[in-house]
Formats: C-alpha cells, structure tokens, sequence
C-alpha cells in the first residue's frame, strides 16, 4: 500500500522563538491532532503551520508583544482584517489567502473544543471570494508527448533520470496520480510485471485503487532497467540523483523544460496532467462516479467540474468547424 510519510517533526515554537507557552503547546496539539485523527497530508501540515506562524508574527507587530490565548480571544474584525490587507500587500492571491483563514478557523475550533479559548471573529468576516476556473487540460496528443520521454531536452541527462521523469509523468496520465501519491509510491508495490494496479492514500486518508495500464507499467520497468541505485523494497521507486528520494521541484522543472522544447503553453504543468486523465476518461464516455473514484475525490461535486471543461472543448470544436460558428 502507498502511505505518505508522516508530517514533519518539531515544536510549534521553532519557527517562533518567544512565542507564549501555552499557545504554542496548543499549536502542536492542533498539529497532532490534525495528522494522527484528521490524517491530513504532510504537505497540508506545513502549510497550516506556516499560516499560524505567519499570522502571529503579524499579530506581534501589531500589538508590540508575543500573542497569547486572552489576545486571540480578544481579537476584533479590524484585526483580522488588518492581515488579509498585509498578505494582500504581499501579492497573496485569493486562493491562498482562503486556505490561510481555513487553517486559522481549524486552529480557533479546536482552541474552543478544548475549552482553551473562544475566538469568534472568523464569524464575523467574510472570506475572500476566489474565481472557479477550469482546469487546463492537454488534448491527447501532447499528453503523450510529455510522457514519452523522448524529446532533444535529454541530450546530456543521464539515461536513467530520463526514463524516470517519464515514468513518474506517466503515472500522473495513465493512473491521474499527483504528484506527492507518484513520489510516495515504494519499490515494492511498483506496478510492474503482474502488478497491474496501486493502492493509494490520497488527501485525508482516503485510499483508493488505480489500474496501471500496460504503457505506464512499461514505462516503469524501463526506468527500473538503468536505474543504478539499490532500492530496498520498503523505500521509495523514484530516487534523486544521489539515491535519496525525489523531490516534486524535480518534476515540475523537468515539465518547464518540457514546454519548451515542445512549444507548450504554461499552462501545461504536472497536474494538468491528471486533469487530462479525467478529461480523456470523460470524453470516452467515462461515468463520472468512476472517475470521482480513480481521482480521489471525495464529493462528486469536485469531479463534476470536468463536465464543463468536456462542453468547453465540444463548443470550441464547433467554433472551429461550423460554417455558421461565426
């Protein structure tokens, strides 16, 4: 089965030296609690970190003292408001200004659930709307392309990073993995030889199965053929250069590269390749539950979201066809 690793260690007040003890102590409870009961992804861990962190500082600055519980208690709407202007100053878009006010309301519930404080101004302040657009797919063609692995951009890359990067981007395609599911993947559940399909554990804990089809497989065996690392059952498929494990920044450089050197819009990044997973599925006359479970999604209103880029797409061929699209 592919797990994630588990959230990064460390107290809450590393990265806040002077911050009030109790708060942080609440701080690394909310954490915990988030990883060991919510099962929340390493990378959501962090980033909810980051976001108390940053929001304290600024509540430092504001008041001239460390924060403390009495002060959250005590916090007004202009305060709130007030730090959504300052991240807006700092070029934060909408998208990560609401995931920042999200990890700061799980925080204040949980201050409340354990009867350590009663922060109610998130009730009091509207979030920031952010705009729903489409996910940009790649039509079938250029999908392939990028998986294929087989572009000038090789010349002077050792052999096997290549056939890794293709391996990795394929399972993105082929099985609409992200990035963070293809990397957790270890040696011995690589899908190869008869292993025809994954298990894995997505956001939240949820695990799901994926086939893998017989290109992917192939693409697997073919990295796993060069690659001149030992790599121990119980340890990760895809290695860095020096054997350790992968990191994302690798693969989405590798897809920067790629859009280059096949004139691709930048649009076209690692996970617009599991957007075009699902869109291709769609358009072949996939059901739309079996694509909600291939993705992971747990609400079927999140996958419905590809219905509109399949019309999107029909009405942009009609355009382009019709002699009366005009």
């Amino acid at each position: 089965m592919v797990q994630h690793a588990p959230p990064a260690a460390g107290p809450f007040s590393n990265g806040a030296p002077g911050l009030d003890e109790k708060l942080a102590e609440a701080a690394d409870q909310w954490l915990r609690r988030l990883a060991g009961e919510r099962r929340v992804s390493p990378l959501t861990i962090d980033a909810y970190r980051r976001d108390l962190r940053q929001f304290l500082h600024f509540l430092r600055e504001r008041r001239g003292a460390s924060p403390d519980l009495a002060v959250l208690a005590e916090l007004k709407p202009a305060d709130l408001r007030a730090f959504m202007a300052r991240r807006r100053e700092d070029g934060v878009a909408s998208r990560s200004l609401l995931r920042q006010l999200a990890a700061l309301r799980s925080f204040a519930r949980h201050l409340g659930r354990e009867g350590l404080a009663t922060v109610g101004v998130f009730d009091k302040v509207r979030s920031p709307k952010v705009a729903r657009t489409l996910p940009k797919a790649l039509v079938a063609a250029r999908a392939r392309e990028i998986t294929a692995g087989e572009t000038d951009m090789d010349e002077g890359r050792a052999p096997w990073i290549a056939a890794r990067d293709a391996a990795v981007l394929s399972l993105l395609y082929g099985a609409g993995l992200r990035i963070s599911e293809a990397l957790s993947i270890r040696r011995g559940d690589a899908p190869v030889g008869r292993t025809d399909s994954l298990t894995i554990v997505g956001k939240g804990g949820k695990t799901r199965a994926v086939p893998a089809i017989a290109p992917v497989r192939a693409a697997v065996a073919a990295y796993l053929d060069i690659c001149p690392h030992s790599l121990p059952k119980d340890g990760p498929l895809f290695v860095g250069a020096r054997g350790g494990p992968l990191s994302p920044r690798i693969i989405q450089l590798t897809v920067e590269r790629l859009r280059g050197a096949l004139g691709l819009p930048d649009s076209a990044t690692p996970h617009a390749l599991r957007h075009s997973f699902a869109t291709h599925l769609l358009s072949r006359g996939g059901d739309l539950r079996s694509i909600q479970e291939l993705l992971g999604h747990a609400s079927l209103s999140t996958t419905q979201i590809y219905t509109s880029i399949d019309k999107a797409r029909l009405f942009e061929a009609y355009r382009a066809a019709h002699p009366r699209a005009e």
